[in-house]
């Protein structure tokens, strides 16, 4: 009965007026009975107690504070973003892009400016759609930089994973792939400026039937296979090429060049080379150069592009020493500048290494 009597006491002398001095709360300790407060002196001895908890105040987290109008969503025809003047090493700042209209589960980086380039040289993004003839959407899993270079004579070929996780501006953060459905080439080509600091001049977009076409009517490519793969292949359950030279048709280079069961994104950009690569040779050994105008007109009809042949004619000359394959020189955005990462989904993307990415565009871009 003491230890009941003394907890009352507790309650009375303690716990009361402390609820009593919540802010924005009163209570009534007379019962509705009488307008006088009840007031609880403390002993005249008595002494603070220390508060036993103190909560944490909330972690700061970084916010832009001004933001450009955002892209709206997209629609059946996505309207161009504004293109901001391009000046060749100029830095770029956060009121050069549409800010997100979906804000993003990590903090946005800096855009990367405009990597210097030689003058003269021209950049395609050669884009690899996954689209299916039932399917109305479509990512892109196959993308390679060609940066062509008229006075050196040099092509050189950039891939980039489809898992890249980048800033897509006016939407998110979320996988390169998804650029170009959101917002077409426009988005792409400002995609590719923020996290990689070149504007793509130009753009192929082939699907995989049209891809299986192509090299079909060229009666196939020869492909040098740089490493063995066995992976499942429809209609051949585990099917393997070996290293070496293999011949291959249209429906062989695109499963080789889509693959990856039993290898990594980071793997399959490199085989896209080596596909990409025959092609070139391909086109050359049927007098590619002389015979562009023909040529044009009979690809033109399986892919999507913005270049005409006037673009193309001037490049022609260049075309011609790609038969030296010295001249034809691979980058990627591989294992050096990515790192595996689980997004706020559960879904795994490439987060990248910022420096390391910068440093290997360098070299890819010829950049002083």
């Amino acid at each position: 009965m003491k230890i009941i009597r003394k907890l009352v006491v507790f309650w009375i002398c303690i716990v009361l007026p402390s609820a009593c001095n919540l802010p924005g709360y009163e209570m009534d300790l007379s019962g509705g009975e009488s307008s006088n407060p009840v007031i609880v002196m403390a002993a005249a001895n008595a002494t603070p107690t220390p508060t036993p908890f103190q909560p944490v105040p909330p972690t700061p987290t970084y916010i832009p504070t001004s933001f450009p109008t955002p892209i709206p969503a997209p629609t059946d025809t996505p309207s161009a973003p504004p293109e901001p003047e391009i000046v060749e090493g100029q830095s770029r700042s956060w009121a050069d892009y549409p800010g997100p209209t979906i804000w993003p589960d990590i903090v946005i980086p800096a855009p990367v400016g405009i990597l210097p380039q030689p003058a003269g040289q021209i950049n395609i993004l050669i884009l690899g759609s996954d689209q299916r003839p039932e399917d109305g959407g479509f990512r892109t899993d196959a993308m390679i930089l060609a940066t062509l270079n008229p006075n050196l004579g040099t092509v050189n070929l950039t891939s980039f994973p489809r898992d890249y996780y980048a800033y897509i501006p006016g939407w998110t953060v979320q996988r390169l792939n998804t650029a170009q459905v959101y917002g077409g080439f426009a988005l792409t080509q400002m995609t590719f400026e923020y996290n990689f600091g070149v504007r793509p001049d130009h753009y192929v977009l082939i699907g995989m039937n049209a891809f299986k076409e192509v090299i079909d009517s060229l009666d196939g490519v020869d492909v040098q296979v740089g490493q063995t793969l066995t992976d499942w292949r429809d209609h051949y359950g585990y099917y393997t090429v070996t290293a070496g030279n293999v011949h291959m048709d249209g429906e062989t280079a695109l499963w080789y060049a889509r693959s990856r069961y039993s290898t990594s994104d980071l793997v399959r950009n490199r085989r896209q080379q080596e596909v990409l690569e025959a092609i070139f040779e391909k086109l050359l050994s049927l007098n590619a150069v002389g015979r562009a105008p023909e040529l044009y007109q009979a690809y033109i009809q399986n892919v999507t592009t913005d270049l005409s042949l006037e673009d193309i004619q001037p490049l022609l000359p260049l075309a011609a020493q790609l038969g030296d394959s010295s001249k034809i020189h691979r980058y990627a955005i591989g294992a050096g500048q990515v790192y595996n990462w689980i997004n706020f989904s559960g879904a795994q993307v490439l987060m990248p290494i910022r420096e390391a990415v910068i440093a290997e565009m360098r070299q890819a871009l010829n950049s002083p």
